[in-house]
């Protein structure tokens, strides 16, 4: 861990490097405008699809609960940041990870009361022990941070690509997969500030993000 600090710290700064925080930020700042330009939409047509509303909004329910719960962890790691430079740049990545989420969460919650369902609601807290105990990440450090917003969104992206599965609706499962992609992005946009701050690791590590994969894909303590 002492040695990635130390690789960010030098790495950050270097001004003269490929990915500045303003970059950082205006790639996040694109990528949640994509999504806010056609989630809407979708929303806006896949409910009177359903051929199955009753499990349909049970499914989406499900992610809705995965929503709620990105949106919480982002929230509480920003607290525990670091006025620095890559604290800095942390906060840019979940800022705008985040808003995607929030996104997500209200498209979501809008085709659920369209299929006749009562959206999930949000919880105070979350646990995520299990990320800590098993040492995906921490809050103690601007790096473990980032470490663990990776392990969160990874295990999004396989939870989209498992849960829409369940979907009996062709519309409600583009837009589920739609969504996965998303959190597929996320996971290797933290990736790629790694590795544009002088990490040596791949930022597509698998051809996949499966279950299989996982391994691959998140970055340990």
């Amino acid at each position: 861990m002492d040695n990635e600090r130390n690789v960010l710290s030098g790495a950050t700064s270097r001004r003269s490097q490929r990915w500045s925080r303003r970059n950082m930020l205006k790639t996040g700042a694109i990528a949640g405008a994509v999504g806010a330009i056609g989630l809407p939409a979708i929303a806006s047509r896949v409910a009177a699809a359903s051929t199955n509303p009753v499990s349909d909004a049970k499914v989406l329910n499900g992610a809705l609960y995965y929503e709620h719960q990105a949106i919480w962890a982002y929230n509480f790691a920003a607290g525990k940041l670091t006025n620095t430079d890559i604290g800095k740049a942390v906060l840019g990545v979940a800022l705008a990870n985040q808003a995607d989420h929030k996104h997500h969460r209200d498209t979501l919650a809008a085709v659920i009361k369209k299929l006749g369902g009562t959206p999930v609601a949000a919880e105070k807290q979350y646990d995520l022990s299990a990320y800590l105990n098993a040492k995906e990440g921490g809050i103690d450090s601007d790096v473990n941070i980032a470490k663990l917003a990776l392990a969160l969104e990874t295990d999004a992206a396989i939870a989209y690509g498992r849960e829409i599965a369940k979907l009996t609706t062709p519309a409600l499962i583009t837009a589920g997969a739609t969504i996965g992609a998303t959190e597929a992005s996320h996971a290797t946009y933290i990736r790629s500030v790694f590795k544009s701050l002088g990490v040596d690791l791949m930022v597509v590590p698998a051809s996949f993000v499966s279950a299989d994969t996982r391994k691959a894909w998140v970055l340990t303590v």
